[in-house]
């Protein structure tokens, strides 16, 4: 089954290709003020967004480069040539200096912003860490350590966001309430179940519609420790995100360039081409990473029994619950318990046939599923029968990598971890069963 291995891998490269800046953007970028255009850029496909933007104003409509400025805060590893805008690599998904710079440079030339401007934001999945602007009295530290909290509490991103919207100078509406007298329109690449405005990036240009009571909600509801400092600014009034009908919305436009559905319509169309019934599970899937993948194990093994050439695909974005001190992200995680459930089976599906030629693969179309912020971290992994026969030779025991949240050590030894480089575009997850 090894020949599956090109095929899962043109799936999800047609996925990350829907989705690309360099591809998309250049239909939706509205056309040049009187004044200047400010293009103010963050997340994983910041610099390749503000790149796509010159191109467009510079060399398609002729816009003098004196009028064409900027700031693209993107996260290490992802940046890219550009003439006008400057482009800073940030941490993610730890904030770091760097996008503490970058923030407060883009607050300024938002406050910069005249009536006859543009400010034109643009946004991908990444954006909550590389602009990080914290609330009074925050400091970075701090919200470095309440970032790593989360992120190891198993909570949804939306719920992430809903707190770093409550600690922060320019989420949840605040970058549109900086730069209020100008044209704002925002263009987005969505990286967040149901395409939420207010999810992506943390909203920095769009209404919120959470509020501080929400935010304290989730510390309680995670059990993440905070302290006097951090739970002192989620009481604070005034660090209450902007609502619906504020006025500084008056002049705001935003809109979706690409989305999860789309990129996995475009994974769907290849699986099909080969030759593929397709069982869609939907964009939008959220929950525990081995929970999923037990669920999508049973559903494989019973594709398998009925004798079906089905591929199975979904995207969402999953979470880990984090207990041990291994390495990973939510995509190999769950490639980690997928194929630790199918090894429960004894390698045998309902009908007692063998289960060792199913192959799948999880990745992030960002490039980088956990890490250490590295541009050189894995998308997530893939396997095959060959990994089984790794597994077995090696001596490996799933079940112990998955009790350590190993699974980068465990795809590490098999020689199946997905390593792209930063892809330059981020519509989360996309997992792929393949059943023949």
């Amino acid at each position: 089954m090894t020949s599956a291995r090109p095929l899962l891998r043109a799936i999800f490269d047609a996925a990350v290709a829907a989705a690309h800046p360099g591809q998309i953007l250049k239909n939706y970028l509205p056309a040049a003020p009187k004044g200047r255009v400010i293009c103010l850029a963050a997340g994983k496909g910041a610099a390749a967004m503000a790149a796509a933007a010159e191109q467009h104003y510079l060399e398609g409509l002729g816009l003098s480069p004196n009028r064409l400025t900027g700031i693209a805060t993107t996260r290490h590893g992802h940046g890219v040539p550009t003439l006008c805008v400057e482009v800073i690599e940030a941490g993610h998904p730890t904030p770091d200096e760097a996008g503490l710079r970058g923030a407060q440079r883009s607050l300024e030339l938002a406050h910069s912003a005249r009536a006859d401007d543009l400010l034109l934001v643009l946004l991908s999945g990444g954006g909550s860490a590389n602009w990080v602007a914290p609330a009074a009295g925050v400091s970075l530290s701090q919200k470095q350590e309440l970032t790593g909290q989360l992120l190891r509490s198993g909570a949804p991103i939306g719920d992430i966001n809903v707190v770093r919207k409550h600690l922060s100078r320019i989420k949840g509406g605040r970058l549109a309430r900086a730069g209020r007298k100008a044209d704002i329109v925002t263009l987005a690449i969505s990286d967040v179940p149901h395409d939420d405005p207010s999810a992506i990036a943390s909203g920095p240009t769009v209404p919120d519609p959470t509020t501080l009571a929400d935010a304290r909600a989730v510390i309680r509801k995670y059990r993440v420790p905070i302290g006097a400092t951090v739970r002192a600014a989620l009481d604070d009034a005034a660090n209450e995100s902007c609502k619906p009908g504020d006025p500084v919305f008056a002049r705001t436009r935003f809109e979706l360039v690409a989305r999860p559905r789309t990129s996995l319509d475009a994974a769907i169309a290849v699986a099909q081409q080969a030759g593929y019934a397709i069982i869609d599970l939907g964009a939008d899937l959220q929950g525990e990473a081995r929970q999923v993948a037990a669920d999508q194990a049973r559903l494989a093994a019973k594709m398998h029994a009925e004798g079906r050439r089905v591929a199975i695909l979904s995207g969402g974005e999953l979470t880990v619950t984090v207990r041990g001190t291994g390495r990973g992200g939510p995509n190999q995680e769950y490639a980690l318990a997928l194929l630790m459930q199918l090894s429960d089976l004894k390698g045998k599906d309902l009908n007692g046939k063998n289960l060792e030629g199913v192959a799948a693969l999880a990745a992030d179309t960002d490039g980088a599923d956990g890490g250490g912020g590295l541009a050189s971290d894995p998308a997530g992994a893939i396997f095959d029968k060959r990994t089984f026969k790794q597994m077995s030779a090696l001596g490996l025991d799933p079940t112990a990598y998955l009790e350590r949240n190993d699974a980068s050590a465990f795809f590490e030894a098999t020689g199946d971890l997905l390593l792209t480089g930063p892809t330059l575009t981020n519509v989360n997850d996309i997992r792929v069963i393949l059943i023949n």
